[in-house]
């Protein structure tokens, strides 16, 4: 058996130490500090604590209970808000609390935007109108059906006013914004009306953009109309993988508190939440600085690209007021390939994005195997301490292999050099704060 342990042990390694020589650029991954990573390996991974802090199930949560409370209003100055239920265990299951509050179980109604055009798979129904199983968390889990709410292709955003009629006509109990592509800010305040008309809530999904907003560079949902906000923590907000929900109202708070436990889970990631307060004291001093050059990276590499004639969508709005970036690379279907080919050809040269579905993909006959769409990143790069002179670069190395088609193996060796300059954790307290080291504990 030792020698399986030895194989484990080496597959670990040799992971690390391909993102250690690589160029990470996926939307929705980041890198954790030294204290986040303390953290996790603690002892809470070991225990349970069923229920709220101080109304346990078990014992032995004195401890647990402080920490918990401490990630609780972290997150309520981080976010400026009432109530912040840490104990989701991912994005998915903070949409879920959502669903269990403000839904009706089986056929109850929500508006939230499809998969092509940047929905999440968690906001999406059990099938398709056309009767295609796709297996959507809100169809499969809680059975609800889903109106799409309107959207603009050339904007690539929410319509404001086609979702309004959309919104009177169908009458649905839950209004989900937030996304899996999110450019620009969704249009919270524009839709409040019209949910009051109708009775409905007003859910946001800031799983992708939850630092941005928590730093104060994206929109604030909660105070432009939003009742509660669901998230994950550790995209733009560098935690570890768990979840959380937030709402500024206390007449929601039981509803959600219940919605939550018993509905949804018993015990809940424990040493996840100490690492989520590790983070949150982290972005509380840093993350203005933090997530300014988040934005301003994501910017810069769009132009850089755009330049070198890869196409990136929405250059008459500057590309993009989040992390991500979105590239149209049908023009090299023939020569490259579409998403998935370029996704595996920029993988050989170790550079690490994601394929992705563009709106129009389905009409296109495009699958999400391969479609017509990049999906790029800025927040882990620049948690490395990357700037715009090196989103320049990293653009340059996408137009000698998308258009030049330089040999990956050689783009390979150069991006491990470059590597090289940027080996440390940024934007937290320690020093030095290496990156990918693979830490050995016996």
């Amino acid at each position: 058996m030792s020698k399986k342990i030895a194989e484990i042990r080496s597959i670990l390694q040799e992971h690390h130490e391909m993102f250690n020589t690589a160029i990470p650029l996926i939307a929705s991954e980041n890198i954790t500090s030294p204290a986040v990573n303390e953290a996790i390996v603690s002892d809470f991974s070991h225990r349970y604590a069923e229920g709220w802090p101080g109304q346990r199930v078990y014992a032995g949560c004195k401890y647990i209970d402080k920490i918990e409370i401490m990630c609780q209003d972290l997150m309520k100055e981080y976010f400026d808000c009432c109530f912040a239920d840490v104990r989701p265990v991912s994005g998915v299951m903070a949409n879920l609390v959502l669903y269990n509050a403000f839904t009706s179980r089986n056929h109850g109604k929500m508006c939230a935007m499809p998969i092509p055009k940047g929905g999440h798979i968690s906001h999406a129904p059990f099938e398709t109108s056309s009767g295609r199983k796709i297996y959507g968390t809100a169809g499969t889990v809680r059975g609800l059906d889903i109106k799409y709410l309107a959207f603009d292709e050339k904007e690539m955003n929410i319509d404001p006013d086609g979702s309004i009629k959309i919104i009177r006509e169908y009458k649905p109990e839950l209004i989900l914004f937030g996304a899996s592509v999110f450019l620009f800010p969704h249009p919270v305040k524009e839709v409040r009306e019209i949910a009051n008309e109708v009775g409905a809530t007003i859910g946001y999904d800031a799983a992708h953009v939850a630092g941005l907003i928590g730093s104060g560079y994206f929109q604030d949902p909660l105070s432009e109309g939003a009742d509660a906000v669901s998230l994950s923590c550790h995209k733009t907000l560098p935690g570890p993988q768990t979840g959380a929900v937030l709402s500024d109202r206390e007449d929601l708070i039981d509803d959600l508190k219940n919605a939550a436990f018993p509905a949804l889970f018993s015990n809940h990631h424990l040493h996840n939440i100490a690492g989520l307060a590790m983070a949150l004291v982290e972005m509380l001093e840093f993350g203005k600085e933090y997530h300014k050059k988040v934005i301003e990276n994501a910017k810069a590499f769009a132009q850089a690209l755009h330049e070198r004639g890869i196409k990136c969508l929405c250059e008459h709005k500057g590309f993009t007021e989040s992390h991500q970036i979105v590239c149209d690379i049908v023009e090299f279907k023939d020569t490259v390939g579409l998403g998935g080919d370029i996704e595996r050809l920029l993988e050989d040269a170790n550079i690490i994005i994601n394929r992705n579905l563009l709106p129009w993909d389905i009409r296109m006959g495009h699958h999400y195997m391969n479609p017509s769409g990049l999906r790029l990143g800025t927040s882990e790069i620049t948690r490395l301490g990357m700037g715009t002179k090196e989103m320049d670069y990293i653009a340059e190395l996408f137009k000698r292999l998308i258009i030049d088609r330089a040999d990956p193996k050689k783009i390979k060796e150069e991006v491990a050099e470059f590597r090289k300059g940027f080996q440390e954790v940024k934007f937290c307290f320690q020093s030095p704060n290496k990156a990918y080291e693979y830490i050995k504990l016996f």
